[in-house]
This record gives structure tokens, C-alpha cells and sequence, in this order.
């Protein structure tokens, strides 16, 4: 189970030894994104601050781009000591705890502002001390991103467009009930492997945040992008319970704090470059497909009985809580 990510964690720390020797802790942080993602960036940002918060007694070394394996791997890395934090998506959790799967179901928000809302406030906080129960520590949320589709059979204006288009998507059961009631085929398969799989023709397109499409250069790949908005998802920034626990409070502190300063510095990072992203993706030849309110609707139609389905998987109070969250935030 833990070969690759105990092979990479090997021929990784060597690249650290001198720093760490003055250290008295190292953080160990993994994630699956591209050096130039927003989020990668705003890990930086932590490094920097935990770094310099403790004076030097922390050295924080981050490994981007599945260096220590796929997603899941991580977190079972971090759950047994092979790696102090992970960052990934919040919907793996649900492999261990089917209330993750409500976070991202399809068209559960109206807008971003309203899903952080939910996420910052006693919901978002409840989900948080569920992972203790997996041995992990949650340390707050950072922006995935909106996501969208792209894909090389044809525009996509109406769920009818996705009829038959082999679509990438992550191995999370909601999403892929998602685009099989959308009429797609969707393929789960490993972050890492989108791009030659689109490349090859494996697969026809995939669906992610326009900041993705980007720093993975997916629109080298792929003709058309639609601006589905289907999923808003985040990622959960995890530290080992027992790692935790043997930090100073003030160490405990410092770790919190830097993260929750990261999660403000990403938003400003994507404040000022969404626009610039989609400009990108066009100037690249992509024919870009801007959807209106309307178009979205009738995909949050079609999708009403994946929500609904998941109701049962979530667990009625789960899911009755995080709707009634919503619509509080929401003002309805």
C-alpha cells in the first residue's frame, strides 16, 4: 500500500538533510497540484510563515505534483507517520466517512462566497473534528476551485452535449454518478495521467478549476471548455493527530495561524488571475463556451437526484444539516 510514497519520501528527504539537521521538526507536506497551481503558491506562503514563527525550530518541505503518491495514498500516508500533512481534496475523506461526500455535491452552491460560508461556520467546523476519528487533524479549507469540462468531441451548452463523451473524472463516487446521470461516461483515473490519457485519446476530455486547465497546460490537449460550474470543491489540509499532539501549543498555534494566513493569501492569488486563466485557455485555440445562469440551471436540474440519492449515502442528519447551512447562507 505505502511503496511509492515510502520510495519517494526516500529519495526525497536526502534534498533536505543539511536544513533539517538545525531543525528540530520537519513537516513533511504532500499534495497532488503543479508548482504553478494557486494552492502550491499558498502552501509556500505557510512554509515561509511557520518557518519563521518558530525561528527555525520548524522545517516545513513541501512535495508538489503527486511526488508522494495519489491523493488517498497520502492521507493513509499521514494516518500512519509516513508523512506529517497532505492536501488533498476533500471528497477522498468520504472513503472513510461518507459525510465528505455532501462538500461537493453537484450544484450545491450558488456561489462561492456561499460555500465558504458553510465551510467556515459550525458545519464546516463539525467536518473538521470528523477526521479525528481517523487519526488526522483537519487545519481548515483551500480553495480547488470551480469546475469545469473540457473535451475534444464538442461544445457543451446542454447535459444532452455530454452524451457518450469519455470524461476524466476523480475517484469520487458523487462525481462520477454525476456525469453518468449527465449522460457522460465518466473514467476515473489518477490526476497524473490526464494529460497523456487526453493526449492519447484515451480519454476524450476531463473536468477541473480554470487555475488546473492551466498550470497542467490541458488546454494543449483539448478543443472546447465549458464554464459548467458543477462542483465547487476544496481541498482539507490534514496534519497527523499524533504529529500534532507533540508540538508545543505554540507550535500548535503557529501551524493553524500560517495555514489560515495561506487560505488569505490564495484568494487573492485567485482573485487576480481567474480572468487572465480563462484569456489564456482561449488565446491557446480552445473555443470557450461561457454559460448563463440558465444553461447552469438545467444541469443542477438534471442533477437534482444525484443530491437526492446521496442523501441516503451522506446520512439524513449529515445532509439535512449541510442543506439547512446552505440555505441559511444562501438567505432562503
Amino acid at each position: 500500500m505505502f511503496k511509492k510514497s515510502t520510495l519517494a519520501l526516500g529519495v526525497v528527504m536526502s534534498a533536505g538533510l543539511t536544513f533539517a539537521a538545525s531543525a528540530e521538526t520537519v513537516i513533511k507536506v504532500g499534495h497532488g497540484a503543479a508548482e504553478a497551481f494557486h494552492m502550491h503558491r499558498a502552501l509556500l506562503k505557510f512554509e515561509e510563515l511557520v518557518e519563521a514563527g518558530s525561528n527555525g525550530e520548524i522545517d516545513v518541505q513541501i512535495f508538489p505534483s503527486s511526488q508522494m503518491g495519489p491523493d488517498r495514498e497520502m492521507i493513509e500516508g499521514v494516518q500512519t507517520g509516513v508523512l506529517e500533512m497532505a492536501i488533498p481534496p476533500s471528497s477522498f475523506f468520504a472513503g472513510w466517512d461518507p459525510a465528505f461526500a455532501v462538500i461537493e455535491l453537484p450544484y450545491m452552491y450558488s456561489s462561492k462566497d456561499i460555500a465558504f460560508d458553510v465551510l467556515d461556520g459550525d458545519a464546516g467546523d463539525g467536518m473538521l473534528a470528523r477526521v479525528e476519528n481517523q487519526g488526522l487533524v483537519g487545519l481548515g479549507w483551500l480553495e480547488l476551485g470551480v469546475r469545469n469540462v473540457t473535451n475534444n468531441v464538442r461544445p457543451v451548452a446542454t447535459p444532452a452535449d455530454l452524451e457518450g463523451v469519455k470524461l476524466r473524472t476523480m475517484k469520487v463516487p458523487a462525481h462520477v454518478a454525476t456525469f453518468e446521470t449527465l449522460g457522460a461516461n465518466p473514467t476515473p483515473m489518477n490526476f497524473g495521467e490526464v494529460y497523456s490519457a487526453l493526449q492519447q485519446g484515451v480519454i476524450d476530455g476531463q473536468e477541473n478549476p480554470l487555475a488546473i486547465i492551466t498550470s497542467q497546460r490541458f488546454y494543449e490537449v483539448q478543443k472546447y471548455l465549458s464554464t459548467t460550474g458543477h462542483v465547487f470543491a476544496v481541498y482539507m489540509p490534514v496534519i497527523s493527530k499524533p504529529f500534532f499532539d507533540s508540538l508545543s501549543a505554540e507550535h500548535q498555534k503557529l501551524v493553524r495561524d500560517s495555514m489560515a494566513a495561506a487560505r488569505e493569501y490564495q484568494a487573492e492569488l485567485v482573485a487576480s488571475e481567474d480572468a487572465e486563466q480563462l484569456e489564456q485557455i482561449r488565446a491557446a485555440g480552445v473555443e470557450v463556451l461561457e454559460l448563463t445562469a440558465e444553461q447552469r440551471q438545467a444541469f443542477a436540474d438534471k442533477t437534482e437526484s444525484v443530491r437526492l440519492q446521496y442523501r441516503d449515502e451522506v446520512g439524513a442528519e449529515a445532509y439535512d444539516d449541510w442543506v439547512a447551512a446552505v440555505s441559511a447562507a444562501s438567505g432562503s
